[in-house]
């Protein structure tokens, strides 16, 4: 076995794992790890969890060390500085006259990288934009297009239920949806109902998807079932229509 920790980037963002090493994490600890991207500042999510070494599809990096006051502070002022960044950015798609909307932008922590998120109809030739940038910054540049959900989950919003958008507010990251989840739960298949504000189908449809969770399975019936060839006989229960009889 071995022990593992979660650890997330952004505050709706997907959990990365990686091993605590001799450190004692607590939940809600600021840590510092060396990711693909760089250095980066993160934060414990997942406190010492045991899973098996076959479970690892690869192996997985020590978490580098307690965040500092310093870290924390430098943690803050890029965040600072990715709102002059994302102003500059603006400026120049104006300049460039480009067909795309700046969504986000993200420091690493080490500074070593900046990603420019952004949406836009097609494929975009950016390559005099990324130019641009990097006289400016100095550092490695990275424009990441990206969908409407991913949009939707970064930017925020509520939704048509009145509560905040479940992709900002809850979800790490997305399962996929289908117009057969709708149906099943005899919804109305006007796509005004049924979609969320990134124009696709809501997140929520699979929440309430019980073909994939315990409550839909199927259950004993209260007396002896029948033995044939050592199977038991069981009685399907759909929680959606209990009470319609009653």
């Amino acid at each position: 076995m071995v022990e593992i920790v979660g650890i997330r980037f952004k505050y709706n963002g997907k959990i990365y794992y990686f091993l605590p090493g001799q450190l004692e994490l607590k939940l809600q600890d600021a840590v510092i790890v060396e990711t693909a991207r760089g250095v980066e500042f993160g934060t414990v999510v997942i406190t010492h969890k045991e899973v098996d070494e076959d479970e690892l599809a690869s192996p997985l990096k020590e978490v580098v060390r307690k965040a500092t006051a310093e870290d924390m502070q430098k943690q803050k002022d890029n965040r600072t500085a990715e709102k002059e960044a994302f102003q500059i950015c603006l400026n120049k798609i104006e300049l460039h006259k480009l067909p795309i909307k700046l969504v986000e932008v993200f420091y690493t922590f080490d500074v070593s990288k900046i990603i420019f998120y952004f949406t836009a109809e097609g494929r975009i030739d950016f390559r005099e934009l990324v130019k641009d940038l990097a006289s400016v910054f100095r550092t490695r540049i990275e424009l990441r297009q990206i969908g409407v959900r991913d949009e939707a989950k970064i930017i925020g919003g509520i939704g048509t239920c009145g509560r905040e958008l479940c992709c900002h507010s809850v979800l790490s990251d997305f399962q996929p949806v289908s117009i057969r989840m709708a149906k099943k739960q005899n919804l109305s298949l006007n796509p005004a109902k049924i979609s969320g504000v990134c124009g696709r189908l809501m997140c929520c449809l699979k929440f309430e998807n019980f073909d994939e969770v315990p409550a839909k399975k199927k259950r004993k019936l209260n007396f002896e079932p029948e033995i044939e060839e050592d199977l038991e006989t069981f009685l399907e229960e759909d929680i959606l229509t209990q009470g319609d009889d009653d």
